[in-house]
């Protein structure tokens, strides 16, 4: 690598891990704006600032889009409101720091959920390591002693299952395949409100967003700019820039200190107390997790080598484009 192509490297750097920080302290924000009555408007008031820019930006590439793609990403889009639907009820009913730390559970569950698929075996070490998360996950929902884990804590850990599934689905759907990647992700998000808005439209699910919008004082509404303009549209178009500036494996491993984060954050602003179990749990997360991100990759790239080596021509697999926390 040249000078110059290190040097852009580095600057890249800077935004993408800012990126992870803001990730990692989406949990804390959208604790702090939303109630268990007020989740599905709170989902429709967040997208409904980024959808607009997101379809003037990329009207061309937009209207580019064939049939078939639009439909695998409305598809994609029904996954990823399952996502927000986990993840927002689930952080409702926990803690920042067990939302951020169980959710990147997801870190581990990929490869495996891969590797059945693909009829491939993993390498020990990352067994090893997926066994280390698991475990403290199992110890991070018991911080105030051994009792049953959380409904918060539960729908944290459905939310990684799902994410897992829209990962996988985005690397197997041929319609999809080679798409823009910001014209999918237009797309996923106007399905994923769709949903939203045909669900609060059921009785009993909630507030609607007007009248949640009506109810918000100065402090909500800043909370719910900070996941619309930062969470979701800052990181996806940084995300974007730096992928064309360096390795998307560099960009990864950024991304990846998500957790790290979301543990800071809800232990020095939120005032998450964990407890010495829960501290426990916690560096088991994040150490299990790294481990595994780290034998996933070392086992990739032997993989590839190998292919490579019999001048086969390989794909890397599709990952998803994430809009935010």
């Amino acid at each position: 690598m040249s000078s110059t192509a290190a040097r852009l490297g580095r600057l890249a750097d800077l935004p993408v891990l800012l990126v992870a920080v803001v990730w990692g302290s989406s949990y804390l924000a959208a604790k702090e704006v939303t109630t268990a009555q007020t989740v599905l408007a709170v989902l429709v008031l967040r997208f409904a600032v980024v959808l607009p820019v997101l379809v003037v930006t990329g009207w061309r590439r937009l209207r580019a889009l064939g049939t078939a793609q639009i439909r695998g990403a409305g598809l994609l889009g029904l996954i990823l409101a399952g996502i927000f639907l986990l993840e927002t009820y689930g952080v409702v009913h926990t803690s920042a720091t067990n939302a951020g730390l169980i959710i990147s559970l997801t870190m581990v569950f990929t490869p495996l959920a891969e590797s059945r698929v693909r009829g491939v075996r993993l390498p020990g070490p990352f067994i090893a390591a997926a066994a280390v998360s698991v475990l403290g996950v199992g110890l991070l929902t018991q911080g105030a002693g051994f009792t049953a884990p959380s409904v918060g804590d539960l729908l944290m850990l459905g939310a990684a299952v799902v994410r897992t599934v829209h990962v996988l689905a985005m690397a197997r759907m041929d319609s999809v395949r080679g798409a823009d990647a910001l014209s999918l992700t237009t797309v996923q998000l106007g399905g994923a409100v769709l949903v939203f808005c045909v669900l609060f439209a059921v009785p009993g699910t909630g507030a609607s967003p007007w009248a949640a919008a009506a109810g918000f004082g100065a402090g909500d509404w800043l909370w719910l700019l900070y996941l619309s303009v930062f969470c979701t549209l800052f990181a996806f178009f940084v995300q974007m820039w730096a992928v064309r500036r360096t390795s998307p494996s560099r960009v990864s491993l950024l991304l990846g200190t998500e957790p790290v984060w979301a543990a800071a954050v809800g232990i020095a602003l939120a005032g998450d107390r964990p407890g010495w179990l829960g501290l426990v749990g916690a560096v088991l997360v994040l150490v299990g997790t790294a481990w595994g991100r780290a034998a996933a990759d070392r086992g990739e790239r032997k993989s590839t080598a190998v292919v490579e080596g019999s001048a086969a021509v390989t794909s890397p697999a599709a990952t998803a484009t994430p809009v935010g926390d």
